[in-house]
């Protein structure tokens, strides 16, 4: 019996059509067929598309043998994935209660008037995808607004069309050392109160984050970038993109505990604490840019 998924109308049924079945394969090939390997599977084909395709998920469905249903269930389980195409720009603005009562409402509006869309609605020429969430996990830093993975804090409503022209030029051409919004923090093990930093392994010009990591039998160290809002990584492991990757101390070897799931992928969250005060968390799943910090 053919099996029907309801797709939204997302006013773009010619970007449905523009599928090259010959890629979602060849994508396909490089993925195990476990659950595992179904959301890597997923993430690609959105990395690709820009959004998940009916086309692409009936192609996954029939060469993996997931049902069509467990497919589209995970696709729309997943905060992170999209059944309707977004656009080049993909911009969140938390209404959670602390930024709610430090104006985030005043800050959306102005986005929605800055953009001409709504929020969850795309922009005509496909630049921009506003949408709102719930909480971003950097409470003590509202209003916060998230662009194309880039946390910007204490938003205020002129700083609004500053970010988006910024997000047109590109955050990437930006100097680290002239953005406000990207800064450094020291951290320790939660367990052992360690510190992580290793001052011998220097990251966009600052020590590094080691950590012990471990997935599907291997085990290695990770170095991470100490610049919040920045996601440099140096890895001795092959780590493929999806993975879940289990966190330890490199002093007292524990695993560090999760507390709480990615609002983004649904992966663990590995915290830190952070020196003066405060807990950091970033997603375990590689390639999740998710990261929550709360200097309260």
């Amino acid at each position: 019996m053919k099996q029907e998924i309801a797709t939204p109308n997302n006013g773009n049924s010619l970007a449905a059509e523009c599928v090259d079945e010959a890629s979602v394969l060849k994508i396909l090939e490089k993925h195990d067929e476990d659950r595992g390997g179904l959301i890597a599977i997923l993430e690609e084909i959105q990395r690709e598309y820009g959004y998940l395709p009916e086309k692409a998920l009936r192609v996954v469905s029939d060469k993996t043998k997931h049902s069509l249903v467990d497919v589209y269930g995970v696709a729309t389980f997943y905060r992170s994935f999209s059944l309707k195409p977004r656009g080049k720009h993909l911009v969140c603005a938390c209404l959670g209660t602390a930024c709610h009562v430090r104006g985030a409402p005043s800050i959306v509006e102005e986005l929605e008037q800055q953009l001409a869309v709504k929020a969850g609605e795309t922009t005509a020429d496909m630049e921009f995808t506003l949408e709102t969430v719930n909480c971003l996990g950097a409470c003590a830093l509202g209003p916060v607004v998230v662009i194309d993975g880039h946390y910007s804090s204490k938003v205020r409503k002129y700083r609004v069309g500053q970010l988006v022209d910024e997000a047109r030029r590109g955050f990437d051409s930006t100097e680290i050392g002239n953005d406000q919004r990207i800064f450094p923090i020291d951290v320790s093990c939660p367990h052992c109160n360690h510190s992580l930093m290793d001052e011998a392994f220097v990251i966009d010009g600052h020590p590094s984050i080691k950590v012990s990591v471990s997935f599907d039998h291997e085990d290695g160290s990770l170095r991470l970038s100490c610049l919040y809002g920045h996601y440099r990584i140096s890895t001795e492991l092959d780590i493929p993109i999806g993975t879940v990757v289990n966190f330890r101390c490199p002093h007292c070897h524990v695993q560090l505990p999760s507390t709480s799931d990615c609002s983004v992928c649904g992966a663990p969250m590995v915290p830190m604490l952070v020196y003066g005060g405060g807990m950091l968390q970033i997603c375990s799943r590689r390639g999740c840019k998710n990261h929550m910090l709360d200097l309260a």
